[in-house]
């Protein structure tokens, strides 16, 4: 029965920024193979959540397990479970020192013990996945905001997660390149990668979520469910939800 075991998992989350509650009793349950879509207005806690699940923000209560291993347990090693779990970020957060390969190979070197050889040979095969071999030499620098986003993608990749978490990875991004990096995150999900993405790319998620997460400020989850009910049954919807649809729908 292993295999019906979520590979994510959050009870009743909570969180706190001094008087400020960011997340508010916050339960998901998430399937392997699952493209989970985050999705509502500025404030309403997106970042803090996916941040939580890997513990860059910790929780006050409830409880988060990543395929089984209780995050916030305190025997917990989190950098082992990290390695586990990709991060992709608004910011492309690339060494600027260091090349492109170099960039690919650190990680792995360093957390996996990977030798320089093996951590060399997978970067590239990631960096061609999101078809940037050409630039493996050049400095980070040199590169297109979407070019970039691309390399963290095969960086976060190149460490083989289980889990990929995406928090805004277009928002920073010029219109023209944003499309360069969702359809690597489509290919992604296509392929049977679980994610998660907070996004505001509704597009994205009416084509490639398999299920849209809606919070609102305050950080409740208001909505849970399927693309098709999300998009397809708004009249099902809470008010709160409906009136962010009638937004983003007419623009």
């Amino acid at each position: 029965m292993s295999h019906m075991k979520p590979m994510i998992e959050m009870r009743d989350v909570s969180k706190w920024f001094g008087a400020i509650q960011v997340l508010d009793g916050c339960s998901l349950s998430i399937a392997k193979g699952d493209v989970v879509v985050v999705c509502g207005p500025s404030g309403s806690g997106k970042s803090t959540l996916i941040k939580a699940i890997n513990a860059l923000e910790p929780i006050q209560k409830g409880d988060i397990s990543i395929d089984g291993v209780h995050v916030n347990a305190s025997g917990t090693d989190l950098p082992r479970l990290r390695s586990r779990v990709g991060m992709v970020f608004q910011h492309f957060e690339l060494f600027p020192h260091l090349s492109v390969t170099d960039n690919l190979t650190l990680a792995q070197m360093k957390v996996l013990g990977r030798s320089r050889d093996e951590a060399s040979a997978r970067g590239l095969k990631m960096l061609d996945r999101v078809g940037l071999m050409p630039h493996k030499d050049k400095y980070p620098g040199t590169l297109s905001g979407g070019q970039q986003q691309r390399v963290a993608i095969a960086r976060a990749l190149s460490m083989d997660p289980i889990v990929m978490l995406f928090d805004e990875p277009t928002s920073a991004l010029d219109p023209e390149m944003v499309g360069e990096v969702l359809d690597v995150m489509t290919t992604l999900a296509k392929d049977g990668m679980t994610m998660i993405c907070v996004t505001h790319e509704m597009g994205f998620a009416s084509r490639v979520g398999s299920r849209i997460v809606f919070m609102d400020v305050g950080g409740r989850i208001l909505e849970d469910c399927t693309r098709d009910e999300f998009f397809g049954n708004p009249t099902a919807r809470q008010a709160r939800t409906k009136d962010f649809l009638s937004k983003i729908i007419k623009h």
